[in-house]
C-alpha cells in the first residue's frame, strides 16, 4: 500500500513540475491535456513552416495525413485539418522503455486545422500529461526536453 501511495506522490511531483515546465513556455493546457496554440498563418504556410522546422531540428518526419481530403472522399464536410508526425526515435524510445503503453502517444502527433472562422490553430498533446496518463516518473529530463521542442516548432507559427 505505502508502495502505491509513492509511486502515485512521485507522479504527482513529477506532472506538477513537467506543467510548471510547460507552462513556463506560454502554451495553455486543457484538463484534457491538450495545448492549441493559434498560428498567425493560413493551413498550407503553417504546415510548410512546422515541416521545415522539424527538418532543420533534425527530427524525424513520419507522416502527413489531410483528414479533410479523407471526409471529402467519405462524403463528409470537414474543416481542414492535418495531423502531422515527427520525432526523435533515440528520445521518444525512452518513454517507452518506462511503459509500453506510451508507444500510443509516440511519434508526436500535431494536429493543424482550420475552424469555423477561419482560424488555423495547432494542438498536441502536452507531455506532462503523457507523463501522468502512463505513470512515467523516471524520465523528468526527457519529459522537460520533449516540451521545449514541441513549444519551439510550435513558436514558428504562432500568433502574436
Amino acid at each position: 500500500m505505502f508502495a502505491r501511495i509513492s509511486t502515485w506522490c512521485s507522479a504527482a511531483v513529477v506532472g506538477i513540475a513537467l506543467v510548471a515546465s510547460s507552462s513556463a513556455t506560454a502554451q495553455t493546457v486543457g484538463a484534457d491535456g491538450l495545448v492549441k496554440v493559434r498560428s498567425a498563418y493560413g493551413m498550407q504556410e503553417t504546415i510548410g513552416r512546422i515541416k521545415k522546422d522539424v527538418a532543420d531540428k533534425g527530427i524525424m518526419f513520419f507522416s502527413e495525413v489531410d483528414q479533410a481530403k479523407l471526409a471529402a472522399d467519405a462524403g463528409i464536410k470537414l474543416h481542414p485539418s492535418t495531423l502531422l508526425t515527427f520525432g526523435n526515435p533515440p528520445l521518444g524510445v525512452q518513454f517507452m522503455t518506462s511503459n509500453p503503453n506510451s508507444g500510443l502517444d509516440w511519434p508526436v502527433r500535431l494536429l493543424v486545422y482550420q475552424n469555423e472562422k477561419g482560424e488555423v490553430w495547432t494542438a498536441y498533446t502536452d507531455f506532462s500529461w503523457i507523463a501522468q496518463r502512463h505513470g512515467i516518473t523516471d524520465r523528468v529530463a526527457q519529459f522537460k526536453t520533449a516540451t521545449g521542442v514541441i513549444a519551439s516548432i510550435t513558436s514558428s507559427v504562432k500568433a502574436p
